[in-house]
């Protein structure tokens, strides 16, 4: 590593080992030739993600990758800043970030702010008069030395304020309301939570007796982070004194004479917060019977959130589920309704996604001269992202056939249409069958598709246009395709499937294969006009009660 500049260190994936120094201040990593850091792995996008670097400091931006950059588990929404040590994941493609001995030299360990990470063994000698283990036993756990009267306004208290609350936002306030008219001797009240599972400890509800103390009201996170980490309330007789909160400027500022705090503990054990309470007045110290109600009271109103955030992620899944219908509605009404009606020729077509949308896509479109176009599509991905793109995609191939006389120069015109940066590493297979049915001749396009199977009177399978097949669609803006042509006879069916099909999978993971769909399309005891649907039973029969994996599309069309 140059002592003088940043480095990036390739701990696992392509050539382990391997360093780059960062030179200058912007550096691209992606799949590209010409990216600063080549990154020879399919799944990393062309241009995935910039480092760059600004007044000496360092930041990541994802180009809105497919597959997404991390930095140390956690997701880059658009932009994060880098720190000596951090690990960057880009795919299976795991970095390790270094800034020069240079940079670091004049960086001292944590200041004096509320959030700055504690040293666990700065402990010291401590004022803490009790501790309450709090893992999770049930209410009946409680063996509480508090005055029964306290005790029972505290549990009517809390259970009136939160029994028919069933938002996480709402608890919170009535929850230290409650508490300020039970502890009557508190000047401040916190419920601290992470809003997120690796975030920061922040203080999502608070309250304070007077107004003047609601200026700047700070929490101290190593009270906190001691009472979630050991899953234990905590009181605390003089705060002010205490050697744990030296450090706490929330501490030094209101003089604070005595603290409760205790941890909310989820269903599973987890610590999903604390709340806390203190005093100013040293005369109003709080007592191991308060510190038993507040921990009864924490029990019951983890309870209480967990609740509430069962029931948000319930509606939040009810409000998905509806868009997914609406989603797969819309879908279901861009297909055909109906199989063309040519005198001649008939027609099979079966669709079903894997989710409620999905990316393949079929369509017939009439055009000029009584011809008629079969078209099939496989978008790379599944689900929603795969079933819009489809979407732009069927109104892009109907505008093209219709408007260009050669399928090749539709598809070119479809594919530059497609072909667009913010969709790196999106792509579409594709079949274009045009079909003149006065001369029975057809016209294939193969974009990157398998072969469809003719299969002519005699049961003979041949798969077609399979010399001729160019790209897939968005894979290169220009791409010139070739076109396959023959005369269709009679008896003659050609099948067009995606790979739901040929990679359908049974309890076994064994794949149903290109092989058997051939063999099954040229079983001569089933007529043409049965052909369709004895295909569909078969690998279904194959799959047997194997959730399908990917979604499924095949159209069959023929000669009489």
């Amino acid at each position: 590593m140059n002592d003088s500049m940043a480095n990036l260190k390739i701990l696992q994936g392509a050539e382990p080992g391997r360093e780059f120094d960062l030179k200058g201040d912007r550096w691209v990593l992606g799949r590209s030739p010409d990216c600063d850091v080549v990154l020879d792995v399919a799944a990393v996008s062309r241009r995935h993600v910039i480092l760059s670097k600004e007044a000496g400091d360092f930041f990541v931006q994802d180009l809105g990758s497919r597959n997404g950059t991390y930095i140390n588990r956690q997701r880059v929404i658009d932009r994060a800043q880098l720190h000596d040590g951090d690990k960057i994941l880009i795919c299976d493609v795991l970095f390790e970030f270094r800034l020069p001995p240079s940079a670091l030299s004049g960086v001292s360990p944590g200041g004096s702010s509320l959030l700055d990470p504690v040293n666990p063994s700065d402990v010291g000698a401590s004022t803490i008069m009790a501790t309450i283990d709090v893992k999770r036993a049930g209410a009946a756990a409680w063996k509480s030395s508090a005055k029964p009267e306290t005790q029972l306004a505290a549990m009517v208290e809390i259970s009136n304020g939160l029994s028919n609350t069933l938002s996480v936002k709402e608890i919170l306030p009535k929850l230290l309301d409650s508490l300020f008219k039970i502890f009557v001797q508190a000047d401040r009240g916190f419920v601290i939570m992470r809003p997120c599972a690796d975030g920061p400890l922040v203080a999502v509800a608070s309250k304070a007796r007077r107004a003047n103390q609601e200026e700047s009201m700070r929490i101290s996170r190593t009270i906190v982070e001691q009472a979630m980490a050991d899953k234990k309330a905590i009181l605390t007789a003089d705060a002010a004194t205490d050697e744990r909160f030296q450090m706490a400027q929330s501490i030094a500022d209101f003089q604070i004479r005595s603290l409760i705090c205790a941890p909310m503990i989820s269903s599973d054990g987890e610590s999903l917060g604390v709340i806390q309470i203190d005093t100013l007045n040293q005369l109003s110290r709080f007592t191991d019977q308060d510190l038993q109600v507040l921990a009864g009271v924490a029990n019951q109103a983890s309870i209480a959130v967990d609740n509430a955030q069962m029931h948000e992620q319930a509606v939040q899944q009810q409000a998905l589920q509806r868009d997914l219908e609406v989603a797969s509605q819309m879908q279901h009404a861009l297909l055909p309704s109906a199989s063309p009606n040519v005198a001649g020729y008939h027609f099979f077509e079966f669709y079903e996604s894997a989710y409620r949308v999905g990316g393949d896509y079929y369509d017939y479109v009439l055009l000029p001269d009584d011809r008629f176009a079969v078209v099939v599509g496989d978008v790379a991905g599944k689900g929603v992202s795969a079933a819009i793109l489809m979407a732009k995609l069927s109104s892009d191939v109907r505008f093209w056939l219709a408007r260009e006389p050669d399928p090749a120069q539709a598809l070119g015109k479809i594919n530059e249409a497609f072909s667009r940066p913010e969709w790196d590493d999106r792509f579409v297979t594709m079949i274009v069958a045009v079909v003149d049915p006065r001369a029975h001749e057809l016209t294939l396009i193969n974009a990157g598709h398998m072969p469809p199977m003719l299969r002519d009177a005699s049961g003979n399978v041949l798969e077609i246009g399979g010399d001729q097949a160019g790209l897939p669609v968005g894979v290169v803006d220009d791409f010139e395709f070739e076109t396959y042509r023959r005369t269709l006879q009679p008896g003659d069916f050609v099948t067009v499937f995606t790979d739901g099909f040929s990679e359908a999978m049974n309890s076994k993971r064994e794949l149903y294969g290109i092989e058997k769909l051939i063999k099954v399309v040229g079983d001569k005891s089933v007529g043409a006009h049965d052909l369709g649907q004895h295909v569909l039973s078969d690998v279904r029969q194959f799959a047997g009660d194997f959730p399908q994996s990917d979604d499924m599309c095949l159209v069959c069309f023929g000669r009489e």
